[in-house]
């Protein structure tokens, strides 16, 4: 894709999203849609929340688990076995 034809798309993508953008501001039935979407996104917003906590989580026990692992094997801690790869976490 060359230069031309990635900015008739960010001139498509822009019109399409100045339409809906103008749709939803602008109109009463854009207006009683976001109205109605509005407490979905909120819990959408929400469970996304949640679920960034829980990979946080997910990352400290997975941390954990390399320590304990490095250390059943002997490693010095900031050792790793294979010195060109880095920890995953």
């Amino acid at each position: 894709m060359d230069e031309r034809q990635r900015a008739i798309v960010a001139v498509g993508v822009g019109a399409v999203a100045g339409a809906l953008a103008g749709y939803m501001f602008f109109t009463d039935q854009g207006r009683r849609w976001r109205y109605q979407i509005e407490p979905a996104l909120e819990d959408l917003g929400r469970e996304l929340g949640h679920f960034r906590g829980t990979l946080g989580k997910a990352a400290g026990v997975a941390s954990e688990g390399w320590k304990l692992l490095n250390e059943a094997f002997g490693e010095p801690p900031g050792q790793t076995r294979y010195p060109h790869q880095s920890n995953p976490f």
